[in-house]
């Protein structure tokens, strides 16, 4: 922030001079506070306002007494449509053309959103708001969310002045990889404690606002509250699952039907609206055998219970508003990130890192497992049929650009401003209208500069005017829209759409090939003014209408930074963003420091390592048969990951442990048959991997071979997807392996910690199998 030019007088002594103050910045008479909640995941019909039977009831609420969008419209991806709520332009223009987990070194794609793209945090901040953001971030390179980055793209960076919340795109519901303003931290509380993330974000947001109430009556704020729900894992408390038991046991087919039926009945879908039929890949309901209902019934309880239990938490931040008596000075809006996912495979997952890892979850395993499906000990994601229902009417889903992927629910409500009757609007919208339009609300006008810094321009455009009591016959913001999303594009305009998806792998691929040119892709046209859920493709009585759109769509691609194409995720993951940091084949790790993030630890999947940590042991702490003090050493030397997948180098009962997870499911576990003595020792584990897969562990006493292992097989590409991350000294947990509760911190004096890692064995499985995919 550059100082004001001073407007008083100095003179020679204070008889001469005349004192002069710059002058607070403050919104416009009468602006509201403005709470933005963002749900993650949230498909178009999941919302009981929406046409679901899931409880919502808060949401609903805001819905009566605000407006409901029936035609908004996301990026299909999260990062993406974030960047968009945050600075009203295509998410390519903000470097978020993909997640920022699969950052790639082109403009659109480098998830380094320019300062010249002003967050509506910094806009607001500059005219007198108070700015939290609380939850997901999910804007932040994956090597800029650490403790040694600069925190540039963090909230703090970006015009927020507190946060509490989590980078990247998913965390542990019961023990998230947390981090509070600019630094890490622990959950405040543990599992059994009664933890659970969505509860904190909401204490989190309440203290906040008593915070600033506690200082200033009056000032205004904008809270950006994101929830992790509903990301995968899908976890609640055990008593909101308990809730749901036996509600889903119809299948995915009859609540599809029923949710259209209320959709209609809500004004949502006109009359002659159809429900897209189900796709082949999603089987019927009816086919499914009792242990696989069972199953999936298991996984949509657990998700309605997240979803559920998240509109409780959203309860309790407004309840605390009408205390305050800041809520009917408050706009709400409430989003979805983009349409329900389908990451959870045909079956649904346990744990969705293992999919990353080649390494799926059979039925076999899901029914022996049916009972931790929604506890800390999986990552539950849901089957395909339930993410079809989510997205009802449409087909298609999260990352693609069919309106499966990218309608979803949207809702206004400020008391005395907006349409108060619980209206339902059908204008064309999308997420870069969301700033244009809250900026038009309070009364601010977008900046030409912001910290001196020329703003580029703003693509999105108010809809106010929409959700005034007669704005049913408003126009749009919006006649035209591009979309795309790894390779699957799509454009409106003027009441048509033209899209083409392009598959990413063999998986419901529809028969087409992923790696065929993209100039050779087929383009289906649809009036969606007509035809909503996109049933009739009408490309072939309407040749030069394709024609039309399609070369708009490459006007806007050019426009927006969208080239170029690609749609190989798994290519991104095989080559990721070269490190600039001087080789990591050695580090050292300190005791009780910050958490080291997977994506910028040393990367010990499919290679040599040696981990060797500087212990004293005291004497009288040797291990459980020590008559003279029982009390044994213990704890952990060094760890990375979970319960979901992770190693952890301990003391256990005094013995040297070594302790294998291969993704939740199976536990590998070298111990020392013997107490470590007293004294100062270095104890070690040496990992020598086999090119014909998995490898052998070696534990050492100072010099001194004491156990030896084989580890069947080691993790190909990913510990976990949850942002848990290497730690010294403790665990982060849940923990790796068993018979202690995380963090099991080290009792004893832990020096240091030091890992060396040779070159890869073998070619790195994920740049086999990209190599493999890319020649079919």
């Amino acid at each position: 922030m550059v100082t004001p030019r001073f407007e008083g007088v100095i003179g020679d002594d204070w008889r001469t001079s005349t004192p002069w103050w710059p002058p607070e910045p403050s919104p416009p008479e009468g602006a509201p506070n403005v709470v933005m909640i963002v749900l993650d995941d949230v498909g178009y019909a999941q919302l009981g306002c929406y046409g679901s039977n899931i409880a919502t009831p808060t949401i609903d609420a805001l819905a009566q007494r605000g407006v409901r969008l029936a035609n908004f419209h996301t990026t299909a991806l999260c990062s993406p449509t974030r960047s968009c709520l945050l600075t009203g332009r295509n998410h390519h223009r903000n470097g978020l053309g993909r997640v920022a987990d699969l950052a790639v070194g082109y403009p659109g794609y480098n998830a380094e959103t320019p300062i010249e793209n002003g967050y509506l945090s910094e806009i607001l901040r500059a005219n007198g708001y108070a700015t939290y953001a609380v939850g997901k971030w999910h804007l932040t390179p994956d090597d800029q969310a650490n403790m040694a980055a600069s925190r540039r793209s963090w909230p703090l960076g970006r015009g927020f002045d507190r946060w509490y919340g989590f980078h990247g795109g998913e965390t542990h519901q019961f023990v998230p990889a947390l981090f509070c303003d600019n630094h890490a931290i622990a959950p405040p509380r543990t599992i059994d404690e009664g933890y659970h993330l969505t509860e904190d974000l909401a204490d989190q947001a309440i203290r906040f606002i008593a915070d600033l109430r506690a200082v200033d009556n009056d000032k205004r704020f904008f809270l950006y509250f994101a929830t992790g729900a509903c990301h995968a894992p899908h976890h609640a408390p055990t008593e909101w699952i308990e809730r749901e038991k036996g509600r889903f046991d119809d299948g995915w087919d009859a609540w599809r039907d029923a949710a259209f039926a209320r959709q209609r009945a809500l004004g949502l879908m006109p009359g002659h609206a159809e429900l897209a039929p189900r796709p082949a890949w999603v089987p019927s309901w009816d086919s499914l055998g009792d242990d696989a209902r069972r199953v999936a019934a298991r996984f949509m309880e657990c998700f309605a219970a997240f979803l559920s239990h998240t509109d409780a938490q959203v309860a309790r931040v407004l309840d605390f508003l009408e205390r305050t008596g800041d809520l009917d000075d408050t706009l709400v809006v409430v989003v979805s990130d983009n349409g329900a996912s389908g990451e959870g495979g045909p079956d649904g997952s346990l744990n969705d890192a293992r999919p990353f890892n080649f390494d799926f979850t059979s039925p076999a395993e899901l029914t022996a497992r049916i009972g931790e499906i929604g506890t800390p000990s999986t990552h539950n994601n849901y089957p395909w049929g339930w993410t079809m229902a989510g997205n009802t009417p449409f087909k298609r889903w999260k990352r693609e650009v069919h309106e499966g992927g990218v309608a979803d629910p949207c809702i206004f409500a400020w008391p005395g401003h907006i349409d108060a009757s619980g209206a339902v609007r059908h204008q064309y919208a999308h997420a870069i209208d969301v700033p244009a339009t809250i900026l038009d609300l309070v009364g601010i006008e977008a900046p030409a500069e912001i910290d001196h810094v020329p703003q580029s321009r703003i693509d999105g455009a108010s809809f106010a005017a929409v959700l005034a009591p007669d704005g049913a016959g408003a126009p749009p913001p919006r006649t035209t829209q591009y979309y795309e999303m790894l390779g699957s594009r799509a454009i409106y305009h003027d009441g048509w759409k033209a899209v083409t998806f392009k598959p990413m792998g063999p998986l419901y691929n529809d028969g087409l090939d992923a790696n065929a040119p993209f100039e050779e892709d087929r383009w289906e046209l649809y009036h969606v003014d007509a035809d909503p859920t996109e049933l009739h493709d009408v490309a072939d009585d309407h040749p030069d209408k394709v024609a039309e759109l399609v070369d708009r769509w490459w006007a806007e691609a050019r426009a927006n930074q969208v080239l170029p194409l690609d749609n190989r995720v798994l290519h991104t993951i095989a080559y990721p963003k070269p490190d600039v940091r001087r080789d990591r084949r050695h580090a050292t790790f300190w005791p009780d420091s910050s958490p080291v993030p997977e994506p910028v630890a040393p990367n010990v999947k499919n290679r040599f390592h040696e981990i060797t940590a500087y212990v004293t042991i005291p004497d009288g702490r040797r291990g459980p048969d020590d008559s003279a003090n029982p009390a044994p050493a213990e704890g952990v030397l060094l760890a990375q990951g979970s319960v979901l997948g992770g190693f952890s180098l301990q003391l256990f009962e005094g013995r040297l442990r070594y302790v294998f997870n291969l993704y939740g499911r199976h536990l590998d576990v070298v111990v020392s048959p013997e107490a470590v003595p007293p004294g100062v020792h270095r104890l070690a584990m040496r990992y020598e991997p086999r090119v014909e897969g998995g490898g052998t562990v070696e534990l050492r006493i100072d010099d001194a071979v004491v156990a030896t292992g084989t580890i069947a097989k080691f993790t190909a590409t990913a510990f976990s997807h949850t942002g848990i991350g290497l730690t010294c000294g403790y665990e982060s947990g849940p923990a790796v392996g068993e018979g202690y509760v995380a963090p099991f911190r080290c009792t004893v004096a832990l020096d240091r910690v030091t890992l060396a890692v040779g070159d890869p064995v073998a070619e790195d499985p994920a740049v086999v199998l990209d190599r493999i995919m890319s020649e079919q």
